[in-house]
């Protein structure tokens, strides 16, 4: 069956189509380009982050690098710093027992006299509830023997406002030739302040034959 249309409108109908045609080719042509450069343009900012992530990763490797750093200097300063504290505590222990060593040896010089001499007599009551203390036994003359006896602290102090005196518990015995340095603790009440100490020593048969006393 033939078409009914005259031959013109159907070039007419042909050449619109043809246009439709071009202009939507056209079209999806552009839309095509657009659609490349976008991706172009996505690689490129995909390309530009992985950049900026690996530099940010490095910089946070140093930064770290740099704060483990710090830190090992900050252990390693105090650690010198606890060495040198440790070293100053140990001076002082060190000058104090040399000042207490000079003050035996001091001791030691001869003194005009013959026979039993009790010197360098000192007493610490710093710590609370305990005295400590230390002397020097000596004996000089022409002709020296074995003492053989036992020596003993008296004592004296303030207990609740009151005057407090004691002797120390048991007599030390004591055995030497030509010197003896003696050295203790005792033990006292808490709220007992001493104000005196003094030491005695006797022989075998009881009779003092030395003393000296020392005020804290």
């Amino acid at each position: 069956m033939r078409s009914r249309l005259p031959w013109p409108l159907r070039w007419a109908v042909v050449a619109l189509a043809l246009g439709f045609s071009a202009a939507l080719a056209m079209w999806a042509f552009e839309f095509g380009k657009e659609i490349a450069g976008l991706e172009r343009n996505a690689r490129e900012e995909l390309a530009q982050l992985r950049a900026e992530v690996q530099r940010l990763r490095e910089q946070s490797g140093r930064d770290r690098a740099v704060a483990d750093t710090a830190e090992s200097l900050v252990k390693t300063e105090r650690a010198a710093q606890e060495r040198l504290a440790q070293q100053v505590r140990q001076l002082e222990a060190d000058k104090q027992a040399l000042q207490s060593d000079l003050g035996f040896f001091e001791s030691l010089m001869p003194v005009a006299g013959d026979g039993l001499q009790l010197r360098g007599l000192q007493a610490d009551a710093r710590s609370p509830g305990q005295l400590r203390y230390q002397l020097l036994l000596m004996q000089s003359g022409k002709t020296i023997g074995e003492f053989r006896g036992r020596y003993e602290l008296l004592l004296s102090g303030v207990h609740e406002g009151r005057p407090w005196q004691r002797a120390a518990p048991g007599a030390k015995p004591i055995q030497f030739k030509q010197y003896a340095r003696l050295e203790g603790t005792v033990d006292l009440p808490t709220d007992v302040v001493i104000k005196t100490v003094q030491a005695r020593v006797l022989d075998s048969q009881g009779a003092v034959r030395a003393t000296q006393t020392v005020k804290l």
